[in-house]
């Protein structure tokens, strides 16, 4: 064989494995949580919460994850180490999520206390 076919050869391998590399939509699965989740409310009774619906409105995990762990228990954990506090979450994220929706017009999720708990 030709030097010039066996570099062309060559080139042509190491694309293909670098190809391999990237992630592909679909091809690679992203451990996205549970679709529904029952969060801790505390004295008011258990959240139902559509975690799937969230994550196709929101899109960005970080959006919500940005004050706790993609785990079970980490808003329980969280808060009794005191790296949030009660209702911190609900209020400033959740809620003025909420909030910003309605005002804008778009649909949106419950903005009460007793629509979200049992």
């Amino acid at each position: 064989m030709n030097k010039k076919v066996i570099t062309t050869c060559l080139v042509a391998c190491s694309i293909v494995a670098g190809l391999s590399l990237i992630p592909v939509s679909g091809i690679v699965a992203q451990d996205n949580g549970l679709a529904e989740l029952t969060l801790n409310g505390g004295y008011q009774g258990p959240v139902a919460f559509n975690h799937q619906l969230h994550q196709t409105i929101v899109e960005d995990c970080a959006v919500c994850h940005k004050d706790f762990e993609k785990k079970p228990g980490a808003l329980d954990e969280a808060k009794k180490t005191g790296a949030l506090k009660a209702k911190q979450v609900m209020y400033k994220t959740c809620i003025a999520c909420h909030r910003a929706k309605k005002k804008a017009g778009e649909k949106f999720g419950p903005i009460s206390c007793s629509a979200c708990h049992a």
